[in-house]
């Protein structure tokens, strides 16, 4: 009898521990987004921060994972995705939002974010907007180690850019001073290694994923996120964007064919045909009142050509506005940028995001 029961006691165990590894088979499984420490290696079984750096945990694909395959649930959630590079295909990862009643008529919205690369952060911050005007949120992360500035604020344009080694913190401030005359770096010519081209792959991946029937979507970014959008309009002015809004940037890549990259461009293979068609965007120059001398958040870009562009991001903004508008005039071509400031708003991703759910949704524009 005890034998009996000793025997029925290990199926039983062994019953529950077959379950149970079924179990955590079945989990999906999550690591940091890639940040060059130790804590790369570890594995969890839910999206959320990690403990050891507060990067954001993503999905790790199996084997077997196409975006071809992907399938997006209601609610929050996450998905790698692959990007070209001029030094080879590279994972990104794409956090979104699908409100309840989403439909396959929801409008589309991508997010930039900021130079923290906190995609989860910027997604999270667009969700009650999200519900409220019944729009699909994609917010793209693009880890810092393997997408460095040139590759991220500069959207790739240049690659081995030195700006790490020539650029000084000022001590005591948000301001980072840069020696422009040892700037060193390539240009790439080849558009489709540039970020910009990302934004239709991640919207066409979003569309074909839930059946949307969206031909457009719109884009919002801040400070970094709204370098590359001011660059996207520039860059890749035959996007499948529809408004596009570049918040708080810290200074610009001005549309000047004389001067050299990166704060004009020379050296490029954009001309006066395709800033016709740059200018033809409803690009949105989108700027926090308090953004201004005054700010202490983020990090502020000194240098002789950035300063001639204004002190402080407000300033910055208002010159580059001005200054395309004027050459749009001079080239007789229709401009459809616009410039917004936001009232009572500094350097503030989440009041900059509810600004721009109401000017995209709320209000006619």
């Amino acid at each position: 009898m005890k034998t009996y029961l000793l025997y029925l006691g290990l199926l039983i165990v062994s019953f529950w521990s077959c379950k149970e590894s079924k179990k955590t088979m079945d989990v999906a499984q999550y690591q940091c987004v890639p940040c060059d420490l130790s804590c790369d290696k570890k594995v969890f079984d839910h999206e959320g921060k990690c403990p050891h750096c507060n990067m954001a945990l993503v999905p790790i694909a199996d084997e077997d994972f196409s975006i071809d395959k992907l399938t997006l649930h209601q609610g929050s959630g996450s998905f790698p995705m692959q990007v070209k590079t001029e030094s080879g295909p590279k994972d990104i990862y794409v956090f979104y939002h699908m409100p309840k009643n989403f439909d396959p008529e929801s409008k589309v919205l991508i997010v930039i974010p900021g130079s923290g690369r906190n995609g989860d952060d910027y997604r999270d911050a667009w969700i009650r907007a999200s519900e409220k005007h019944n729009v699909l949120v994609l917010a793209p992360i693009y880890p810092e180690p393997t997408f460095g500035f040139d590759q991220y604020h500069l959207g790739g344009v240049l690659t081995d850019l030195n700006i790490m080694e020539i650029a000084t913190p000022v001590k005591g401030t948000n301001q980072v001073r840069l020696d422009e005359s040892l700037l060193q770096y390539k240009t790439v010519p080849n558009s489709e290694f540039w970020i910009f081209d990302d934004m239709d792959h991640i919207f066409n991946a979003a569309v074909k994923a839930t059946g949307s029937h969206a031909k457009t979507y719109d884009v919002f970014g801040h400070s970094a996120g709204g370098q590359i959008l001011h660059r996207f309009a520039i860059f890749h002015p035959e996007s499948k964007a529809n408004r596009i809004l570049a918040g708080n940037s810290g200074f610009y890549t001005l549309p000047d064919l004389e001067h050299p990259l990166f704060f004009g461009l020379g050296e490029s293979p954009i001309n006066t045909k395709s800033l016709r068609k740059s200018f033809n965007n409803k690009l949105v120059v989108f700027l926090g009142e308090k953004d201004n001398a005054s700010e202490t958040g983020g990090t502020l870009l000194l240098s002789p050509t950035a300063n001639l562009q204004g002190h402080h991001r407000l300033e910055r903004g208002h010159y580059f506005y001005n200054f395309s508008k004027k050459l749009a005039d001079s080239l007789q071509t229709d401009f459809q940028w616009k410039l917004h400031v936001v009232p009572g708003v500094g350097h503030e991703y989440k009041k900059m995001s509810a600004a721009a759910a109401e000017y995209l949704y709320s209000l006619d524009n």
